[in-house]
């Protein structure tokens, strides 16, 4: 197979012009941040990229890319670990859902793989909620560009048949439609403390031996209160925690 330089480089430029962008406005638009330290931008050195390759993940990948604003390396990620989980029981919940991109990339992987159990999408369609004195750069109602309609419309499209739409706060007004099913993964992309920490206390008793709780936004410079929760996990016993350069915090119950 021909080397296509010319995709290549222009994926280069492309994101290559983007990490620098963002470098250079980091200290100017997260002054806290860099401050303290402990913020720097990461460039891995590893160039293995198989979401480039992946030909069922890029073709739910460009039906969903502009429903979500998670970039293609998590997504990717949260494809892969699906298929991880095949064998360990239980539903998967997705916790901020936006415009359904991730959900949708989730619901697809499930379906291929023969997971019967239901793929759960809860969001307010409203914005953030609960944001607190750690969530410096939020407040509530971020984000309310979207609607129930545009998810629905969206796993219509896909003929997605494992989808349950949730619409509240969760867990407050919606958890008792999951009851007591078992989880094998929930994605919570919630990005602020209180509101990932009472999904998170929820979720955990509910989630089978080796699965997995996917925080979106851990190490963001605009999201501290997601870093600091999920740091706040790190040495109990029951968890391992893992920081993933691409911005998730991942915690494996064992």
């Amino acid at each position: 197979m021909p080397v296509k330089y010319s995709t290549y480089y222009g994926k280069l430029l492309r994101d290559g012009g983007f990490s620098i962008a963002k470098g250079a406005a980091l200290p100017l638009v997260r002054r806290e941040a860099v401050r303290s330290g402990a913020y720097a931008m990461a460039y891995p050195v590893s160039a293995y990229a198989p979401w480039e390759a992946d030909e069922p993940f890029q073709q739910v990948y460009q039906a969903v890319r502009r429903h979500t604003l998670v970039d293609v390396w998590r997504c990717h990620e949260l494809w892969e670990l699906v298929g991880e989980l095949r064998e360990i029981p239980g539903a998967i919940l997705e916790v901020g859902v936006w415009r359904g991109g991730t959900g949708a990339v989730m619901a697809r992987r499930a379906e291929l793989l023969g997971i019967d159990e239901p793929v759960f999408l809860a969001d307010t369609w409203e914005g953030v909620v609960k944001t607190g004195a750690l969530d410096i750069y939020y407040r509530d109602g971020k984000h309310s560009d979207t609607s129930r309609e545009t998810v629905e419309s969206l796993v219509q499209g896909l003929r997605l048949r494992n989808v349950e739409l949730l619409q509240g706060i969760f867990p407050d007004d919606t958890a008792h439609s999951v009851g007591d099913l078992p989880l094998r993964l929930c994605h919570i992309d919630v990005d602020v403390y209180q509101s990932a920490k009472d999904v998170f206390e929820w979720a955990w008793p509910r989630l089978s031996t080796g699965g997995l709780v996917v925080f979106d936004d851990y190490g963001c410079a605009a999201t501290p209160g997601i870093t600091e929760f999920v740091n706040e996990q790190r040495s109990l016993t029951d968890r391992l925690v893992v920081h993933n350069l691409n911005g998730h915090g991942i915690i494996v119950k064992r």
